[in-house]
């Protein structure tokens, strides 16, 4: 069958990542259209058409600055239809802001003329650009809540150095989550008001505490995000002690919870240091760090376990240890799943879209099972077929030039149709992240790859266990529990419990009961980085929490569409590429400033 490739390019226009996924999604289910990809003509997207065969000779032309949209079709009728209908859908201009002007600004300057008492700028352009309009937002005394990842470490320190002179905080980069009086940025679950404020490093392991602490009918005071790398060796924690400090001061906050994945080891240490000196207790949930015994640090080791420890905090009670055996006992409809596998069937395939929910499979797997191969520490590549594995959808290798998957479901998907042809594989976990920000209906993407994937292992004669943890309330828009509902239709077993869901995987693949392991003492590590400051409270994020967020919000278009919903006032930046989208000249510019 002949095929068609065409493309065209729309000079000087520029639309976010979620915008381009999504017609990129209309043009495929047009008839006759076999492939198509709307992106910005950056190099590295171009790169990536070709490596596709989707990029014609008249794409080569498109500049950083200029949208692409490239089609393969059955005939010249279907492309042509195609490249229509693209710029039907590409003409209409941004959503107008809550402030009620009728066309949006371009910059961080001229939206500050339009909300000059804003206090919040929420950015999440592409990583080339993100250091760039953080130091800017910065420089005008904005707090900043930077969602971009691809963003040097040397940059972030200089960032976290310039909102502590500013006195301002600077959450990220790649911070996925964080609620400021009850208010979304970025991704978040809508989880009741109330005494527990929490600090994170992470973005859905600070979700899926705010869902856990909701069950059991505890709210939240202020949830701050912080990025993934703050307590990395350089970073030194420099927003996670600045926010503690503001938690500190707060009379909403009554107990403190610390979340990260695994820090250095010197960090972690300062840190439980303050942590302890807070005058409040204290839930340490910094997975892989175990923290020194204080009178007011309570550690755990897992997620589910800071939810139960904070939840009995805040009620008065004791907080009792975590049971961290395997535990055999399945659901019904496990055991009868596990019957259905062949000898053969032994691994475990994780496919995460949360980092933090990645490491803590990875983590209790292999206290339960020995080896398992992770990209969150370099195992994947070289791990055997057979071995189990677990993979972090959102780590910057999948994320470069398309939405985090948290939005865009399809590496996942495209994922569970491949390992549905490996013989190895028994189980396969996954998270389904719900809130504001996040995918309209994650488990009706899930539930539909899944049943593909049921459908290809059975046309080889076996069968899958799929297990999914979903992170959510009933508040959050996308509907707890009709997700919780499609999943179980295609025969998923769900739970709102991850360590639940990791204990049944090693189960059905044999684990064997194991009793209490007795935590490892902390880690001696290495001093703070030299002229490391000291932490105080950022005067103007305390402000912002005591007058409430005005946000300019530059990148994706649904952050500021959330925040509107609350009625925040918010300003979208029709932003463009600085510099032209030229990134040599733009590190140029950000050496004059």
């Amino acid at each position: 069958m002949s095929e068609y490739l065409g493309c065209k390019v729309f000079a000087s226009l520029y639309r976010d990542s979620v915008v381009l996924m999504q017609v990129s999604q209309q043009l495929e289910a047009l008839p006759g259209v076999r492939r198509a990809a709307a992106m910005m003509g950056t190099p590295q997207n171009k790169d990536l058409l070709r490596a596709a065969a989707l990029l014609p000779a008249e794409g080569e032309q498109a500049g950083a600055n200029d949208l692409l949209v490239c089609v393969q079709a059955e005939s010249a009728t279907a492309l042509a239809a195609a490249l229509q209908a693209a710029a039907q859908q590409l003409s209409a201009p941004p959503a107008a802001s809550s402030s009620g002007e009728a066309t949006a600004p371009r910059t961080l300057e001229g939206a500050l003329r339009h909300l000059p008492d804003a206090n919040l700028a929420c950015i999440s352009v592409p990583g080339a650009y993100a250091a760039y309009e953080a130091r800017k937002a910065l420089r005008h005394g904005l707090n900043v809540f930077l969602f971009s990842d691809h963003v040097p470490l040397a940059a972030e320190v200089a960032l976290k150095d310039l909102a502590a002179q500013q006195g301002v905080l600077l959450m990220g980069p790649d911070c996925g989550t964080a609620l400021l009086n009850g208010l979304p940025l970025g991704f978040a679950n809508q989880v009741p008001r109330g005494p527990v404020g929490l600090v994170s490093a992470s973005g859905t392991g600070l979700q899926h505490v705010l869902c856990l602490l909701a069950q059991q009918g505890i709210g939240v005071s202020q949830a701050i995000g912080v990025g993934g790398r703050d307590l990395h060796a350089q970073v030194g924690g420099r927003s996670m002690r600045a926010a503690l400090r503001v938690l500190a001061a707060d009379p909403q906050t009554h107990v403190v919870v610390l979340i990260s994945k695994p820090p250095d080891a010197a960090v972690a240490r300062e840190l439980a240091h303050e942590a302890a000196q807070l005058g409040k207790p204290c839930v340490w949930a910094v997975l892989g760090a175990p923290a020194p015994p204080q009178a007011t640090l309570y550690r755990v080791a897992t997620l589910a376990g800071a939810a139960q420890a904070a939840a009995a905090l805040a009620r008065g009670e004791p907080v009792t240890k975590e049971d961290l055996r395997v535990s055999l006992a399945l659901p019904p409809e496990l055991v009868a799943a596990r019957a259905c596998l062949h000898p053969s069937q032994r691994a475990i395939r994780g496919l995460y879209t949360g980092g933090t929910l990645a490491y803590e499979a990875l983590w209790l797997l292999r206290r339960w099972l020995g080896r398992v191969g992770s990209n969150l520490d370099d195992r994947s590549e070289a791990a055997p077929a057979a071995e189990h594995l677990v993979l972090d959808l959102g780590a910057e290798t999948y994320t470069g030039g398309r939405p985090h998957p948290i939005i865009d479901p399809r590496p996942r998907q495209q994922l569970l149709r491949e390992l549905a042809r490996q013989p190895e594989v028994a189980v396969v976990l996954c998270d389904v992240i719900l809130g504001w920000g996040a995918h309209a209906s994650p488990g009706e993407a899930l539930a539909e790859a899944w049943q593909e994937a049921q459908a290809e292992a059975r046309a080889a004669g076996r069968r899958l266990v799929g297990i999914a943890t979903v992170c959510g309330t009933p508040g959050d828009p996308q509907d707890l529990a009709a997700q919780c509902r499609v999943l179980r239709a295609q025969g998923m077993a769900v739970t709102l419990n991850h360590v639940e869901a990791v204990r049944w995987a090693a189960a059905i693949v044999g684990a064997k009961e194991a009793g209490q392991t007795p935590a490892p003492e902390p880690a001696a590590g290495e001093p703070l980085p030299a002229g490391l400051p000291v932490a105080t409270a950022p005067a103007r994020f305390a402000a912002l929490l005591a007058a409430g967020p005005r946000v300019i919000n530059l990148g994706l278009e649904r952050f500021a569409a959330s925040l509107a919903r609350f009625g925040v006032p918010v300003v979208h930046v029709d932003w463009r590429p600085p510099a032209g989208g030229d990134v040599r000249l733009l590190r140029v510019l950000e050496r004059l400033q």
